[in-house]
């Protein structure tokens, strides 16, 4: 925390005032705080001498501070100002040895101070444990060093500062040059400080190369000793921050398997309870795309700590924190610090020069203290410029920029040319952390001669790596080696995005084509080939970010094609649909180009693409895509070919969603019978199958899908094991079909275990989780527990529009059964709201004519009836039914649900006779499609008894009453809902759920 004087009531009380470099902030208030518990006063005073004094006017306005002076010693302490070492020892000699009982000090460091520091007689506290620098620490000021006694302040303290926090990963090495940013070092602070739980989240917000990473970095350390766990994550790209955080797990002691989603549930709901851990901090660096992972910022006791170009994390309950470019004086001191041979005029023209902007000074002042040439001949050779066609940037780079990197480059091809190549090489990944140990495991044969050098030599590699740390270029990520050496093993490299982009645009065009295949290549190698297994996931979230940017899509080699196809995959199982999309429609065009119109692979890529086009709702386009294809195949290959079967298993998916049920069935079952000619009792086979149990059940034909869907489910479990994401799919849809046949409690408790599993291998978020979480919430309501359905109803829905948006199929599948539930047991405003929002997706999506639309409408009219909108209900629900008939037939059980309804509404506006006729032809149709004692046979039953005593009939009202109570009792229990909602003459009603297609 920032810190100020505090007083510890004690008779006697003597005062100490701590003297230290903001760098060490972390040892003052430990330091404090022993002092404290023994009934000193202390003051703390962060040592900030300004440049127009000098420091024996700084060091004697010190000594007005009360009591005896502390001073922690430490190379940073010496080097504010900056003052050379001779300033600052005439300054101790003339200022402290003279009056040498008002200081004490400690020393923090081994590395050499000015001479006169001597005078001092620093008690050394490096390499010692907290109990003995306490000792010495308390010796230097003449202190007794006897233990407090266990009755003594019991609160909790500063963490020794040696200590790092229980856990810590991820942090970037820590800025030694690091200046100013005090007055944001202190907001943020008293900011978490001020937070409630779950409110703990601040935002470093600002333009490239203000350094707000650096100043995250900072905050991490000089704050860090107050955490149990400080965890660094780049958030950049939505999958990769997903497989960092489950990094978190084995780390928090989190008893996980090895699967992805079962880590990252397991970390984010730790976080949450602050188990076992509640003072924890988590960094988000590089998350400017706030609308990708703001749902995904963990909340609980801890506190988050973003860094963005982008303001709208104000929009998701974050504290903005605005970091604007150095103050001059911050320019100046930082530049004398990088550049000590550069006089404070020089430091200051050079920063007018270069904006104030903290990279473009880093990287201009650290190679102009090894260079010659003077301040006055850099900044004329920066306003001559450069060849404007050599690289255009970005809007918010500063103009100054362009003309300093090339100057700078320039010094790099003189020093290490190397270096210059290492640079090139990595334009071609993704800017930020880029991941060196693929280039490092690539067989050496596979590399270029002009790059096999660099690859291949370590010290070569140290060398370029050393000298583009020197002067900023890069920044080295292997946070487990200590010290300045580099490490290959593990190693990522950190690219700022102005560098990136500069960088990649001066470069021979032989380079450049050299330069990405040798990238193309590494991430060719790093594919694990199994796109469909949650556990190599985190794999495919740090290679897809790249393939942009290695230029894969222009590649003939078909190793990179297929690596291209299966990190499709990956984004279509693990619910990446939008970046997916956005991969395969400019692979598409590039492909069709580069390879023809027909070439194999096209139809690899339109078989991946439709996949991710149908998960978002875009049918019409779909089936275009596939009919051309499956017309292609046919004339070229015939109806054998298994090109030919797989395209056209993707058509009867686009017509299953057009709502051409019986094309798609008719096709469907051509395809198992192919299938199984050609390839037997194949896995093709088998998914033909699940197809085909679909269409079945998208006609009502409810028994037989079932059985398919059963025999399905043996064959996954049999061949794949129970965790695998087929398997656990082919458990949601037997429960489906046995919740639509009635059967309740075996849908519930086949669903709750297959949810549960489902957390552990995909995790809470994937589109296939939340789509088993919703089928158990359904069999939960179906069985009568509205409390548990309606909790479940609820999250699923807001991360569903969390995840994938509000207008995503599965999300309006989700929100219309939320709508029926809150029109029945919850708030009707909400129902209606929310019903209305899902009628109108799905005409946009669909059409007028689509059966979802008939079916919604009729949800939606039971909402009007219960607020009072009798004739617009009737109307409504009237115009459903007419729909719903022309859509599927008068016998599918959907337009038997829906004429219940309509026949409700009938009753409504004083037609008990028609209302009557409807039901009474309902009960027959639905005895012969689905069983006299279905679920939906047993509410028309009731329905039709509660519409006989409209019409005066009560005789035959509680005949049939009587009969379909006993049913009722008979097929669900004496005390289930349906029985018990019967048996008081409330009259049933049914609601339309979409289906998975």
């Amino acid at each position: 925390m920032p810190l100020a004087s505090k007083q510890v009531e004690a008779s006697g009380t003597q005062s100490v005032t701590i003297s230290f470099a903001g760098f060490n902030r972390a040892w003052a208030a430990w330091i404090g705080d022993r002092l404290e518990r023994r009934g000193v006063h202390v003051v703390y005073q962060r040592w900030d001498p300004q440049d127009d004094a000098t420091l024996e006017e700084s060091l004697q306005d010190l000594m007005l501070a009360p009591g005896r002076i502390l001073v922690v010693l430490s190379e940073w302490y010496f080097q504010l100002g900056p003052r050379s070492h001779d300033e600052w020892n005439r300054a101790l000699r003339h200022v402290v040895a003279v009056d040498r009982e008002r200081f004490a000090a400690v020393s923090l460091t081994t590395s050499a101070l000015p001479a006169a520091a001597s005078v001092f007689g620093a008690a050394d506290l490096t390499n010692v444990g907290a109990a003995e620098a306490e000792r010495r620490m308390l010796v230097s000021l003449s202190l007794p060093t006897d233990p407090l006694p266990d009755q003594a302040d019991t609160r909790p303290g500063p963490r020794f500062p040696a200590d790092t926090p229980e856990v810590w990963g991820g942090v970037p090495r820590r800025n030694t040059r690091f200046t100013g940013r005090e007055r944001l070092l202190g907001d943020t602070y008293h900011a978490f400080q001020r937070a409630g739980r779950g409110a703990g989240v601040v935002t470093f917000h600002g333009m490239s190369g203000v350094g707000k990473t650096q100043l995250a970095a900072e905050y991490v350390y000089r704050f860090g000793s107050e955490y149990d766990v400080v965890w660094w994550v780049p958030a950049d790209r939505r999958a990769l921050y997903r497989q960092k955080l489950a990094e978190l797990a084995p780390e928090l002691g989190l008893p996980t398997g090895a699967e992805y989603g079962e880590r990252l549930r397991a970390v984010r709901d730790s976080l949450r309870r602050g188990d076992p851990y509640s003072h924890w901090l988590l960094v988000l660096d590089g998350a400017d795309e706030p609308e990708h992972i703001w749902d995904l910022v963990p909340t609980g006791p801890g506190h988050v700590l973003i860094t963005s170009r982008n303001p709208e994390w104000g929009e998701h309950n974050s504290n903005l924190v605005e970091v604007p470019v150095y103050s001059r004086d911050e320019s100046v001191s930082f530049i004398r610090r990088r550049a000590p041979r550069l006089t404070p005029s020089d430091a200051d023209q050079l920063a007018e020069a270069l904006e104030d902007l903290p990279l473009l000074l880093d990287q201009t002042a650290g190679w102009l203290n090894d260079s010659d040439m003077s301040v006055e001949e850099y900044i004329e050779l920066l306003a001559g410029g450069i060849d404007q066609d050599v690289v255009k940037v970005s809007a918010d780079f500063p103009l100054a920029f362009q003309t300093a990197w090339s100057i700078l480059l320039n010094k790099l091809r003189e020093t290490v040319p190397e270096s210059v190549d290492l640079l090139r090489l990595c334009s071609f990944f993704a800017p930020g952390s880029i991941p060196v140990r693929l280039l490092k495991d690539m067989p050496s044969g596979d590399l270029p001669e002009q790059l096999a050098g660099l690859m291949n030599d370590p010290l070569l590699w140290n060398r370029a790596i050393s000298q583009l740390r020197q002067y900023s270029v890069v920044r080295l990520e292997s946070h487990e080696s200590s010290g300045d050496e580099v490490s290959i093993a593990g190693e990522s490299v950190y690219l700022h995005r102005m560098v990136h982009q500069i960088i990649g645009k001066d470069m021979p065009e032989r380079d450049r084509e050299e330069f990405a295949g040798v990238v193309r290549r590494a991430l060719t190698a790093a594919d694990p080939g199994r796109p469909i297994d949650s556990r190599q996931w985190p794999a495919y979230a740090e290679i897809t970010p790249h393939l942009k940017w290695a230029d894969v899509l222009n590649s003939a080699d078909p190793a990179v094609h297929t690596l291209v196809l299966n990190c499709l995959r990956y984004m279509y199982f693990s619910g990446e649909y939008r970046a997916g999309i956005k991969l395969a429609g400019r692979a598409m065009t590039a492909w069709k180009e580069l390879l023809g119109e027909t070439h194999p692979r096209i139809w690899d890529l339109t078989y991946n693409y439709a996949n991710l086009l149908r998960s978002v709702g875009n049918y019409e386009e779909t089936a275009a895509m596939e009919q051309a294809a499956v017309d292609h195949l046919r004339r070229e290959r015939g109806e054998k070919d298994l090109e030919f079967l797989r395209a056209s298993n993707g058509l009867a998916a686009d017509l299953r969603g057009l709502g051409k049920y019986e094309d798609a069935l008719e096709l469907s079952q051509r395809l198992v019978n192919s299938y199984r000619e050609i390839l037997g009792d194949d896995s093709r086979t088998i998914t033909a199958q699940n197809n085909l149990a679909i269409s079945l059940r998208l006609l009502g034909r409810y028994e037989e899908s079932r059985e398919l869907n059963r025999r399905t489910l043996d064959k996954h479990r049999d061949r794949l094991g129970h965790r695998h994401g087929w398997t656990l799919s082919s458990e949601i849809n037997y429960s489906t079909d046995l919740r639509l046949l009635g059967r309740y409690a075996e849908a519930e408790s086949l669903q709750a275990r297959s949810t549960g599993m489902h957390h552990i291998v995909l995790g809470q978020d994937n589109p296939q989780t939340l789509l088993s979480e919703h089928n158990l919430a359904l069999c939960l309501y179906r069985g009568g527990d509205r409390t548990a359905a309606e909790s479940l109803f609820t999250r699923v829905l807001e991360r569903s529009e969390r995840v994938l948006g509000e207008d995503d199929p599965l999300t309006m599948m989700f929100a219309a059964g939320q709508s029926c539930f809150a029109r029945e047991h919850a708030d009707i405003d909400q129902a209606r709201a929310i019903s209305e929002r899902v009628v109108d997706g799905y005409v946009r999506m669909l059409g007028e004519n689509h059966p979802y639309v008939a079916g919604v409408r009729s949800n939606h009219a039971l909402i009007l009836r219960n607020v009072g909108e009798r004739e617009q209900a009737h109307v409504l629900g009237e115009n459903a039914l007419l729909d719903m008939t022309r859509a599927v037939g008068e016998n599918h059980p959907w337009t038997l649900g829906v004429a219940i309804n309509a026949s409700a509404l009938r009753n409504l506006v004083g037609e008990p006779e028609s209302a009557a006729a409807l039901t009474e032809s309902v009960i027959a149709r639905a005895a012969e499609a689905l069983g006299r004692t279905h679920p939906l046979s047993l509410s028309a039953r009731i329905a039709y008894a509660a519409d006989l005593r409209g019409t005066r009939d009560r005789r035959r009202a509680d005949k049939v009453e009587s009969e379909a109570l006993g049913d009722l009792v008979a097929t669900l229990g004496a005390q289930h809902v349906h029985t018990v909602s019967a048996r008081s003459r409330n009259r049933p009603f049914w609601d339309f759920e979409p289906q998975l297609i």
